[in-house]
């Protein structure tokens, strides 16, 4: 990426911020119910069901390389 490029993506970036703080973007509230929501689902537990089931995977992989390596 040339020097002109990234002063134009930064620019865009800058103009992108002051619309959405001066609340003339319209994709702003889009994108903060969007960061709440993907932020609310990183902190949910993982259900032990899957924990189970990555175990388990584990556990077939450890078992596949030990017998490779016979």
């Amino acid at each position: 990426m040339t020097e002109a490029s990234k002063k134009s993506v930064r620019t865009a970036e800058t103009g992108n911020a002051e619309a959405s703080l001066s609340g003339l973007d319209p994709n702003a509230s889009i994108s903060r119910k969007l960061r709440d929501y993907y932020g609310a689902i990183q902190e949910e537990r993982i259900p032990d069901r899957f924990l189970d089931l990555l175990e388990r995977l584990d556990q077939a992989e450890r078992k596949t390389r030990t017998a490779d390596h016979q």
